[in-house]
């Protein structure tokens, strides 16, 4: 049984990091692309990041670039969210995604879903 497993999320202010992570079992996680979708209240759920298996290609929402970082450690099947310079618009349950599909923004081409950690950035 696949799981994924998000940690980290909390209570912050405007300008403050955090740092996500997500713990894969019961799958190859070197052969699935790795990823992390937010949903804000009210809000449809969005693209946040993804990384290859290989970490060789990264990808994120135009919102998030410059801001937060998305890596990966194979041997702990642990990928990771850097958030710097948190907003208030950053508030959102963040999930973890994990697909064979190997590099894509969409949520169909993700096979699993973790059931998501809570950010909320206060101003």
């Amino acid at each position: 049984q696949v799981q994924l497993v998000e940690s980290g999320g909390g209570l912050v202010q405007a300008g403050d990091s955090l740092r996500l992570s997500c713990a894969a079992s019961g799958l190859t996680f070197s052969s699935n692309a790795m990823g992390w979708f937010r949903q804000a209240p009210g809000k449809e759920r969005e693209f946040v990041a993804v990384i290859s298996r290989n970490s060789a290609f990264k990808d994120y929402a135009d919102s998030v670039k410059g801001r937060f970082t998305i890596s990966r450690n194979n041997a702990k099947n642990t990928v990771y969210l850097q958030m710097n310079s948190l907003k208030p618009e950053d508030t959102a349950v963040y999930y973890c995604t994990a697909g064979k599909t190997p590099f894509t923004r969409r949520e169909d081409g993700m096979d699993y879903w973790g059931k998501g950690t809570l950010v909320t950035v206060s101003s």
